[in-house]
């Protein structure tokens, strides 16, 4: 364990932190709407992240949005930073209380999981930085959460992101239809999306 970097984030108090040998420090942190507004607005705008369903929202949109999420128990938003410096959003939630539920037959201990990384920057493609960050990842939701499987639901079409989880030990499931969701503070469109899960004793043996 190493001290925590003298950063905007060193005083927030994680959910998690890792230090992993030859890559760096992981805090999870729970995302703060107002504080963080800036840097999600700044990743949800982008092209690449035009599945995330964001791109066309402001600011102070993408606040409203997380600062509604903040009110529930079932679903939670952290900003991922390493070595001080911002590297993703991470979502978890509930399965049994969101729309993928009604496709799929969930177990006990299941979570799912909503994962962007933050763009590769000057330094272009970084091997091995997603696998190393997204092991820290896994070792929170899975372990610190003391959950059994994760949920994935990325768009059909994301085949990017589809590889990604395969290559990190997911089973793909069934492709699915996940139902529009059309209520006051909340609408989702109906997604085409590729279920695929993880469980725990894959990922950690144990």
């Amino acid at each position: 364990m190493t001290d925590a970097p003298a950063t905007p984030y060193a005083a927030r108090t994680p959910v998690h932190e890792q230090h992993l040998d030859g890559f760096g420090t992981v805090r999870v942190l729970p995302l703060d709407p107002a504080a963080d507004a800036a840097v999600v607005h700044g990743w949800v705008g982008e092209e690449r992240a035009a599945f995330w369903g964001m791109n066309d929202l402001t600011r102070d949109q993408v606040a409203a949005v997380y600062a509604h999420m903040d009110t529930l128990d079932t679903h939670h938003a952290f900003l991922v930073v390493k070595d001080g410096e911002p590297a993703a959003l991470l979502q978890t939630y509930d399965p049994a209380a969101d729309r993928v539920n009604e496709c799929y037959a969930a177990e006990p201990g299941d979570i799912g999981v909503h994962l962007l990384l933050a763009p590769a920057g000057t330094e272009g493609t970084r091997p091995g930085w997603t696998a190393a960050l997204s092991g820290a990842l896994m070792a929170y939701v899975l372990l610190g959460l003391d959950r059994t499987r994760i949920v994935v639901d990325p768009d059909v079409a994301n085949e990017k992101a589809i590889a990604r989880f395969l290559k990190q030990g997911f089973t793909a499931g069934p492709a699915v239809v996940l139902p529009e969701v059309d209520l006051p503070d909340v609408y989702l469109p109906e997604k085409k999306a590729q279920l695929a899960f993880l469980r725990r004793e894959v990922a950690f043996g144990a």
